[in-house]
């Protein structure tokens, strides 16, 4: 199988983690409790029973379409998913009909997971993802609207567009303090960066990781062994098979209630092509043939033709609706033109002045915050200037009080060389010349432990970070993994000097609000990414953006690293930083 079809594996069983769950429905009418309780337990089948045993001839309109609904999520996680699109589909239309808004919206949820399972289907979904987010903009409904920037970053990452879909996951993670949605998004900003490249799998470790705790605590296992097939993922482009599969079998070995058969064929395929790539081809064609009896066993091309002939079937009924639905919009789209005509005459010099106020008092807040780095900057100048004249008389004295007495002895020793009353003045002189030489490497060894010895690296950021953040014009935050040892003095000197141009840079340039400084430890290297909610700029000529990042550039490639810039217009800059360490 080629690496394409492989990343779209890996995408694909990221909707274990990018949909949530579209919960059920409440009907008044008719009694579904115990179907629901059945369903509650992750006994679905014989939730399926209950759902046939109830006569929905006899029912109301509401309750026949809560019906479907229910059937049509109940045949989806049984990996039966031509029948669960041809009742989702019976679902909408009846809410749709009597104007159900919200429960309309829950299915069009339910709508897109399903269809979301079948690979190569080919469905147009950008129609139900743009209903979604119209629902949830009109009704100012935080929830919904959450659940629509999981499915349309989602859609980015299948698309390899991966600008967007990390701007969609991390606009959820700015937005909620669900400890399960923020373990969610993490998990989707790791994918990205394992599956599309320029790739990083050491970032997309770093985001699955986060992740791993939240979910063991609720024990949600469905996610929990998504995690570890993407963990698994990334290990295996590093080509570090073994371990690769080690989080393979951790997956496999979770009890999945919920579209078991699909998501073992995504770990089944997956160990394969691992024990292929360390040569233990009887576990590969074990593997390789226990995905081929779970595929032969749901039969994916027939579900999908089924649900392609029902799709044809309800378009052409949505046709025939939206013509006449086409008509009543021109009319009013002509009245609201000419009233957006009107009021923008009106509103034109009065917002023309309000933005010159506005961008003057921005220039002064970016002063402020730009003379304060210059004074940090002064100060630690200061301090360092007085540091080392406080060595400077520290190392006299040491050369006067212990030196200068010790070369006085020699001299004295040197003298009485071949001299009969002192035989041993020669011993007695090397002896005195080897302390005189532990003396002075002592001093040296002192005065090698240079300025950023007071504070290191860490401490230096934070302190920087503290400062800025004391102007309330902009938020800094260092989130740090794995410092746990000093570097070399230099090294974190020059460190230091990076992230300070790069904070400058974005308090000057960037218009940004809040900006992350992360500083990750690995056994081998040192990961750094500064990223900021500002305007962006054009990454693809560096220079002509006179910001500094060429100097930078430089910087990382005299110490054998690799700067990644990320940046798009009006979306904020990420810049990564690897360096490795030589230990």
């Amino acid at each position: 199988m080629d690496k394409k079809t492989l990343k779209h594996n890996t995408k694909q069983i990221l909707l274990l983690v990018s949909f949530l769950l579209t919960s059920f429905l409440h009907s008044q009418n008719i009694d579904f409790e115990n179907a629901l309780s059945f369903y509650e337990i992750e006994k679905y089948q014989e939730s399926l029973n209950e759902l046939n045993k109830i006569d929905t001839l006899n029912i109301s309109d509401y309750d026949k379409a809560t019906w479907y609904f229910y059937y049509a999520d109940v045949q989806s996680i049984l990996d039966k998913h031509d029948k669960a699109y041809q009742y989702s589909r019976k679902a909408e239309q009846i809410f749709e009909s009597l104007n159900e808004r919200e429960d309309a919206i829950d299915t069009k949820f339910l709508i897109l997971s399903i269809v979301d399972h079948q690979n190569s289907l080919g469905y147009d979904e950008q129609p139900i993802i743009d209903d979604i987010l119209s629902y949830a903009v009109e009704e100012n409904d935080s929830i919904t609207l959450m659940k629509i920037y999981f499915r349309i970053g989602h859609t980015f990452t299948l698309n390899d567009n991966r600008e967007k879909a990390i701007h969609y996951y991390r606009t959820i993670l700015k937005n909620t303090n669900d400890s399960l949605n923020i373990a969610y998004a993490n998990m989707n900003v790791g994918t990205v960066y394992s599956t599309i490249t320029p790739t990083n799998q050491d970032s997309s470790l770093y985001y699955s990781k986060k992740a791993i705790t939240t979910l063991i605590k609720q024990n949600d296992l469905e996610i929990l062994a998504a995690n570890y097939n993407n963990q698994a993922e990334a290990y295996y482009y590093k080509k570090e098979y073994r371990k690769a599969i080690q989080y393979l079998l951790k997956a496999d070995s979770i009890n999945l209630n919920k579209n078991d058969k699909k998501t073992r064929i995504i770990f089944y395929e997956h160990l394969a092509k691992n024990y292929d790539s360390i040569r233990d081809y009887q576990k590969a064609m074990l593997y390789y043939r226990k995905k081929m009896k779970l595929s032969d066993s749901i039969n994916d091309l027939s579900q999908n033709l089924n649900i392609i002939d029902i799709n044809e079937k309800y378009k052409s009924v949505e046709l025939k609706a939206e013509a006449t639905k086409k008509n009543t919009q021109l009319i009013i789209s002509l009245i609201v033109l000419a009233l957006v005509i009107i009021s923008a005459y009106l509103l034109q010099k009065n917002t023309r002045k309000k933005q010159l106020l506005a961008e003057q008092a921005k220039d002064l807040e970016a002063q402020k915050v730009t003379n304060l780095l210059k004074e940090q900057e002064l100060a630690s100048i200061d301090a360092m200037i007085a540091g080392q004249e406080k060595e400077r008389q520290r190392i006299a004295e040491d050369l006067h009080d212990d030196l200068g007495g010790l070369m006085a002895t020699i001299n004295l020793h040197l003298e009485n060389i071949g001299s009969e009353n002192n035989p041993k003045a020669l011993d007695k002189t090397k002896t005195l010349l080897g302390e005189a030489y532990e003396k002075i490497r002592s001093i040296s060894h002192i005065k090698n432990a240079g300025v950023m010895a007071s504070k290191g690296l860490l401490l230096a950021v934070n302190d920087m970070a503290a400062k800025v953040n004391a102007s309330n014009q902009i938020h800094i935050e260092v989130i740090d993994y794995g410092l746990n040892e000093r570097l070399e003095n230099s090294l974190e000197l020059s460190l230091f000097r990076m992230i300070q141009e790069l904070i400058t840079n974005i308090i000057k340039h960037a218009e940004a609000t809040r900006a992350t400084i992360q500083l990750t430890q690995h056994s081998q290297d040192l990961n750094i990414i500064v990223e900021d909610n500002g305007k962006g700029f054009d990454s693809k000529n560096i220079e002509a953006t006179g910001i500094g990042l060429a100097n930078i550039e430089k910087r990382v490639i005299h110490l054998n690293g690799k700067l990644t810039i990320d940046s798009t217009l009006k979306k904020g800059t990420t810049i990564l930083i690897d360096i490795p360490l030589d230990k």
